[in-house]
């Protein structure tokens, strides 16, 4: 989603949200952004990144792993900002969250993992904070496909002004609208905040390289010319009315720290499951022979 307060503030906003649906309960087969997305962020201490950090998190991924759970998350790091990672789990409603806790916490194997698994990652971090989110179809457009190809995701959070939600809508109809006369192809997908802090939304895109950067840009004439000189007016108006502050950060996917479905892990192997890949073909591999003297 582009230039919702671009003209304002000076960021320039991202495209695409094409889901995070492997990272839903797959007992949705749709391709489309959970209903319900929890944010946890690890603030990871200086010195305590990389491989480190990776060790400590491929604990909770084997856990997952031995018990077949079906709640799938991916893991990122910060490329911007403070040092620290992301972890994001969709579901297909409150009480699906609900009972994916529940179920957790009776498994006698899963639940004492996690445990241990918190314990030890916990002596490599600063802070923890976790926030929840619900998909907003209403300020979102062109929703298909699947995240597995993504190596970036870019988070462009908007803190509003309280009592402005109405200047927000209209802010981002304006830009909707402009994208569908001029740059129909445009897609993304709007989060809501709804636990964890003050009235915000999120845009998340998930980016194939950083090559998709530069095309983002290059899409700023043709969205400036279909909201023309007007409607730029308008929505910088609405935009200095609505909001507080937007903050714009990019991480990278870390498979390491990800613990995917098959059908996500299939749309890159050998970046989700390097080390899997490599076993299966050596096993493939006939043992050579002893050369005949």
């Amino acid at each position: 989603m582009k230039k919702l307060c671009g003209y304002v503030v000076g960021f320039s906003l991202a495209t695409a949200l094409t889901g995070i649906a492997a990272a839903q309960d797959q007992s949705s087969s749709a391709m489309t952004p959970p209903k319900v997305l929890t944010i946890t962020r690890e603030f990871v201490k200086p010195g305590k990144t990389g491989t480190t950090h990776d060790n400590a998190e491929s604990a909770f991924v084997k856990a997952m792993t031995a018990a077949k759970s079906k709640s799938y998350y991916i893991g990122l790091d910060s490329v911007s900002g403070k040092l620290r990672s992301l972890f994001l789990t969709g579901y297909d409603s409150f009480d699906a969250w609900e009972k994916d806790q529940r179920a957790e916490q009776k498994d006698p194997t899963l639940g004492p993992a996690i445990e241990r698994a918190l314990a030890a990652d916990g002596t490599l971090l600063d802070a923890v904070d976790q926030s929840v989110w619900v998909y907003r179809e209403d300020q979102s457009r062109n929703q298909s496909g699947a995240i597995g190809d993504a190596r970036y995701m870019e988070f462009e959070v908007f803190r509003l002004k309280p009592g402005h939600e109405g200047d927000w809508a209209a802010a981002v109809k304006l830009v909707q609208d402009a994208y569908a006369k001029g740059v129909p192809e445009g897609h993304w997908a709007m989060y809501q905040l709804v636990f964890g802090g003050s009235p915000s939304y999120v845009v998340i895109t998930p980016l194939k390289s950083a090559a998709e950067i530069d095309q983002n840009f290059m899409a700023d004439k043709k969205f400036v010319e279909a909201l023309g000189a007007d409607g730029m007016k308008k929505l910088s108006e609405l935009s200095a009315a609505a909001i507080e502050s937007l903050e714009v950060q990019l991480f990278t996917m870390n498979p390491h720290m990800s613990y995917v479905s098959d059908e996500m892990a299939a749309e890159g192997p050998d970046f989700w499951r390097p080390k899997a890949r490599a076993a299966k073909s050596s096993a493939a591999k006939p043992e050579a022979k002893p050369a005949t003297p």
